[in-house]
């Protein structure tokens, strides 16, 4: 019994963590930063391979695919910041 309440409460916190993380966000102008524009989308792909793992493997995955989720968005926040201050920088 005490196995089972675990394992549920387990699965619980993965599907929570899973909802909780959000898509990684787009947002640079590929007219004015077309690599870091790329490289977004390429962190988007990957964030969406990870949830098909997840999905695949029943959520099985220790929370390592969660966690790199959450990487994935900040990496996409980060890129975003460094078109932004190029944009601020007067870089083109």
């Amino acid at each position: 019994m005490k196995t089972l309440k675990t394992l549920i409460l387990t699965s619980a916190a993965i599907a929570v963590a899973m909802m909780a993380s959000a898509e990684p966000v787009q947002n640079v102008d590929r007219s004015r930063h077309g690599n870091l524009a790329a490289a977004q989308e390429l962190i988007a792909q990957a964030f969406a391979r990870i949830s098909d793992a997840q999905a695949a493997n029943d959520s099985r995955l220790g929370g390592h695919a969660a966690q790199a989720k959450q990487l994935l968005e900040q990496a996409a926040t980060e890129v975003g910041l460094a078109a932004e201050t190029a944009d601020n920088r007067g870089g083109y």
